[in-house]
C-alpha cells in the first residue's frame, strides 16, 4: 500500500543538510512498513535493528558514543556492511534504548553521510517521561498518521479517482460518475478507517467482520500497552479516559469534560493520564481560540479543548457502532454521525500537517476548525449532510472577514461569497485536496 510519507522520506534522503531522522506515530500505523519499503527502494543495502527484541543490542549503545565502534559492532552482529551514502540504518522501537536516541547527536556530528532513522510507537511518551538527553538541533522529525482517505482510495485500487480530482476546477460540479463511487468509498472509510492492518483486511476480503476482528485486536493491544508502558499510578485513569471518548464526542457541546470521565474525579487528577494518551498518539487535542489572531497557538486556551481519536475506524469500533448503522444511515445515528464526521476531518487535517483549533462565541456560535496557512486563518465548517446553512460560519466571516474559508459536507463542489469571504463548498471526500482549493478561491 502506498503511503504519502514515502515522498517525505525521499526528500529527507536527498537533503544536503540532512540529519538523522526520528519518525513518530501511533502503534501499528505503518512506520516499520514505510521505512522498510523506502529502504529497499532507495538504498544499496539496509540494516534493520529492533531495539525491543534484545537487550544485547541496547548494550551496544551503553559503553560510549563512539560511532565508529557502534557501527562496527552492528556490522559484526548482523553480518551486514554499513556504508555511508549507500546504507540505511533503521533503529526501530528506539524508545526502548534512551542512549540510542542520544547517540543520534553523534551520528549527526561524526558520520553525517550515513542515513539513520529512529522510530518508535511510544517515542512521544518516552521523550516526555524518561530522563533522555535529547539531541536538540541534531535530528529531523517526521510524524506518520493512520492512512488518510486519499491513501485508502489508492489502496482500494481507485487511484484513478485521485488523479482525476487532483486538478478538478471549482466551477464544474462533480458528475455522478465520480460522486457515487466516492461517497461509497467514504462510507467504507468511516467503517474501516486507516489502520493499515484493517485496510488490508478489507482490501483482501471485503468482509466487515474480518475488519472488525482486526480493529478489536488493535484496541486490545492498545489496552495492553496501558498496563505495560504507562506509570502504574495512571493506568486506571488512562482506561477511564479511553473508554469515555465516545461519550465525550457524542455530547451536543463536545468540549472535553473531566467531570464526565468518572464521577468525583477532577481535572488535576486526570490531566497526566490524558497527556499520556496524547503523547502516545492515540488521542488528538484541539484547543479553543476565542480571539482568532496569529499565531493561533499564541491565543489558544489550553484549558478548553476537544479530544478526537487518531483513527476513525477505531472510533467506530470503540463506540460499538455497527457497520449497518453507517451504511444505512439510520436516523437514530444522526448526532454521532456529526461527531464521526468531525473526527474524520480532524484526522485529515492532521495528516496534511495542519494544527487545527476551533472557535466558539457564547453558547451557540462555533467554527469546527481553524488553521493557519501562509499568514492567513482559514475557517472550516463541517456538516455531516448536504445542508450547509451555517449561522456560526456567517457570524465568523462578518466579525473577522477571513479572505477564504471552507464548508465541508456532502454537497457538491462550488464557491460563493459569505460577506467578503470566498467560501468553497467542498465534498468531505475531497478534504485531502483542501490546500489546492485554498490557493485558487
Amino acid at each position: 500500500m502506498y503511503r504519502n510519507i514515502q515522498q517525505d522520506l525521499l526528500t529527507w534522503k536527498n537533503k544536503a543538510t540532512r540529519k538523522p531522522l526520528l519518525l513518530t506515530g501511533v502503534r501499528q500505523c505503518g512506520k516499520t512498513y514505510s521505512v522498510d519499503k523506502f529502504a529497499r527502494d532507495n538504498f544499496q543495502n539496509y540494516l534493520y535493528v529492533n531495539l525491543e527484541s534484545s537487550e544485547k543490542l541496547s548494550s551496544i549503545f551503553d559503553y560510549d558514543f563512539d560511532i565508529a565502534r557502534i557501527t562496527s559492532e552492528l556490522e559484526h552482529f548482523y553480518r551486514t556492511p554499513i556504508i555511508p551514502g549507500k546504507t540505511l540504518l533503521f533503529l526501530d522501537e528506539i524508545q526502548q534504548c534512551p542512549r540510542a536516541i542520544t547517540a543520534l547527536k553523534y551520528f549527526c556530528e561524526n558520520q553525517p553521510e550515513l542515513h539513520v532513522i529512529g522510530a518508535g510507537s511510544l517515542l512521544g511518551v518516552a521523550l516526555r517521561r524518561e530522563q533522555i538527553s535529547f539531541p536538540v538541533g541534531k535530528v529531523n522529525r517526521l510524524q506518520l498518521y493512520p492512512m488518510s482517505f486519499k491513501e485508502f482510495v489508492q489502496a482500494r485500487d481507485q487511484g484513478n479517482l485521485i488523479e482525476v480530482l487532483s486538478e478538478w476546477p471549482l466551477d464544474r460540479p462533480l458528475p455522478e460518475l465520480y460522486v457515487v463511487p466516492l461517497e461509497k468509498l467514504l462510507k467504507e472509510f468511516f467503517c474501516v478507517g486507516g489502520m493499515p492492518a484493517a485496510v488490508k483486511a478489507w482490501v483482501n476480503t471485503h468482509d466487515f467482520e474480518e475488519v472488525q476482528t482486526v480493529q478489536e485486536e488493535i484496541l486490545r493491544d492498545y489496552a495492553a500497552d496501558f498496563g505495560k508502558y504507562a506509570p502504574a499510578s495512571e493506568i486506571k485513569k488512562i482506561r477511564w479516559i479511553w473508554s469515555a471518548i465516545p461519550v465525550q464526542l457524542s455530547k451536543e457541546n463536545n468540549k472535553f469534560m473531566f467531570s464526565q470521565v468518572r464521577a468525583g474525579q477532577r481535572a488535576a487528577s486526570l490531566e497526566d493520564a490524558l497527556l499520556w494518551l496524547c503523547d502516545a498518539g492515540l488521542l488528538q487535542k484541539t484547543e479553543l481560540v476565542a480571539n482568532p489572531e496569529l499565531p493561533l497557538a499564541g491565543f489558544a486556551d489550553k484549558t478548553y479543548f476537544k479530544v478526537y481519536l487518531s483513527d476513525i475506524g477505531l472510533l467506530r469500533a470503540l463506540s460499538k457502532i455497527a457497520v449497518e448503522t453507517i451504511w444505512e444511515e439510520s436516523p437514530l445515528y444522526m448526532r454521532f454521525k456529526g461527531a464521526l464526521t468531525e473526527n474524520y476531518v480532524q484526522n485529515e487535517l492532521m495528516s496534511l500537517g495542519k494544527e487545527p483549533y476551533f472557535w466558539r462565541s457564547g453558547n451557540t456560535a462555533e467554527i469546527d476548525f481553524l488553521y493557519e496557512s501562509k499568514g492567513e486563518i482559514i475557517p472550516v465548517e463541517v456538516k455531516a449532510s448536504d445542508n450547509t446553512q451555517a449561522k456560526s460560519y456567517k457570524l465568523f466571516c462578518q466579525r473577522y472577514a477571513p479572505a477564504r474559508g471552507f464548508k465541508l459536507s456532502r454537497k457538491n463542489i462550488g464557491v460563493n461569497l459569505c460577506g467578503a469571504t470566498a467560501t468553497c463548498s467542498l465534498p468531505l471526500y475531497l478534504t485531502w485536496n483542501i490546500d489546492r482549493y485554498a490557493a485558487v478561491i
